[in-house]
């Protein structure tokens, strides 16, 4: 003889009310007693809530979305005389994060996502409902994952037992974003794709195609500025006394054939920049959860050419006198506007600097040029008046820009990079120290 049993949530501890994220079961299902039911979250916890009796599921009384209580009726199950004659006591409720692979049953019966209104397709309209059923992970994750429409089933678990934890999900996104960013005009951040216009119906055009270097430029400047969070700090250098020095090398230097630019010592400020602040001479590791940090310094170099912007990079920068950087800076500046730079010439940078110094303007917010996670803009030079403390001094000062990803260097220590740079060019004798 059967019976019908509701079954209720049990004790939830200091919580009135929680919300079902996922419901585990579905009528017909054959359940065993504690098998789970539903996974209910707090703002504390995932839990999932276990059935109290054995037999077949009848009826649900609930829905994704829904907040329920204790006592909440879950489910009615229809079930033998024998379990109903010695009903155990409510079992206590099972926090996800503490379950492992027993859980894998319960996961296999989560019935299918209902199809969502045409109007507005469902974020897990592309998930595979088996692979995502027999992902190894919690169910706050799977939620968060169904959030994104993420099928968890292509996603690599690093957590203990290849489990897959939040931060797998979010580098999986990351990882698709990098990869279609470039060529989907932002269709892969559900941006509207750019209007095609027929500009000659508004008067006479012509149609010019980009270069090789253009078009490869662009590609990796939108994917560093859409992947990564960028934060730019502005300071200016007093570079009076430096100028001065400047000036006066390229006399004594002169019969040498050496040209000293003001690149070649903001390039060696940086260099030592790099040693005082570590995480500025480091990258990201694929993952997104390791810091590869680096005992060389490199400093990449933007050139401007007739076919667009280049980036070779000088090598051990903190070894080289200024002579040495100055022949090699006008030796790979030759080498970029004659195209005959390779492309290890432009690999192994730490850090680069675009000079806008010669051209003009005032200040710019450079793109990092990742793998890198710092670069440093440079402006054209202008007097200034300059309070001393009694008085205004004339002083030829120098606008710096530091664009930084957030994810690695947080504000302060982007202000005291660029105020150190700034203090080291203030006063080129501390250069050799």
């Amino acid at each position: 003889m059967s019976e019908m049993v509701e079954v209720k949530v049990p004790d939830i501890g200091d919580f009135d009310e929680v919300e079902i994220i996922e419901v585990l079961v579905s009528i017909g299902d054959q359940i065993a007693e504690e098998d789970s039911l539903i996974t209910v979250e707090s703002d504390k916890a995932s839990m999932e809530i276990p059935s109290s009796h054995a037999g077949t599921v009848k009826e649900i009384k609930v829905a994704v979305g829904d907040s329920i209580a204790e006592g909440g009726i879950v489910v009615v199950i229809e079930t033998s005389a024998e379990s109903v004659a010695a009903p155990v006591e409510e079992p206590a409720v099972k926090v996800a994060a503490e379950k492992a692979e027993d859980n894998k049953a319960a996961e296999e019966r989560k019935p299918a996502p209902a199809p969502a209104p045409a109007a507005r397709p469902s974020p897990t309209a592309n998930i595979n409902s088996v692979s995502f059923k027999n992902a190894h992970a919690s169910p706050s994750v799977r939620k968060f994952a169904r959030e994104l429409g993420v099928d968890l089933g292509k996603v690599s678990g690093t957590g203990r037992n290849s489990r897959i934890v939040k931060e797998d999900v979010q580098a999986f996104v990351k990882q698709l974003m990098t990869t279609a960013g470039g060529s989907a005009n932002g269709a892969a951040l559900g941006v509207e794709p750019m209007p095609d216009i027929d500009f000659s119906k508004f008067g006479e055009i012509e149609v010019q195609a980009l270069s090789k270097i253009n078009k490869l430029t662009g590609k990796f400047l939108h994917r560093n500025w859409v992947s990564i969070p960028h934060v730019t700090q502005f300071d200016e250098a007093d570079i009076t006394s430096l100028e001065a020095f400047r000036k006066q090398s390229n006399a004594e230097y002169a019969d040498q054939g050496v040209k000293f630019t003001m690149l070649s010592f903001i390039m060696k400020a940086v260099a030592a920049g790099l040693k005082k602040y570590p995480r500025f001479n480091s990258s990201l590791d694929p993952s997104g959860k390791n810091l590869i940090l680096k005992n060389y310094f490199n400093i990449g170099v933007a050139v401007d050419t007739p076919d667009g912007l280049v980036v070779p990079v000088v090598r051990d920068v903190d070894k080289k006198t200024l002579v040495d950087i100055s022949k090699e800076l006008r030796e790979i500046s030759g080498k970029a506007r004659d195209k005959k730079l390779k492309p290890a010439d432009m690999q192994g940078g730490c850090m680069s600097i675009s000079s806008l110094g010669g051209i003009g303007g005032t200040k710019f917010t450079p793109i990092v040029n990742a793998p890198e996670v710092a670069i440093l803009g440079v402006s054209k030079a202008e007097m200034k008046p300059v309070w001393n403390g009694s008085e205004f001094e004339p002083k030829l000062m120098c606008p710096l820009c530091l664009s930084y990803d957030h994810r690695v260097i947080d504000g302060a220590d982007g202000a005291r990079f660029i105020t150190y740079v700034s203090h080291l060019l203030a006063d080129a004798r501390r250069l050799l120290l």
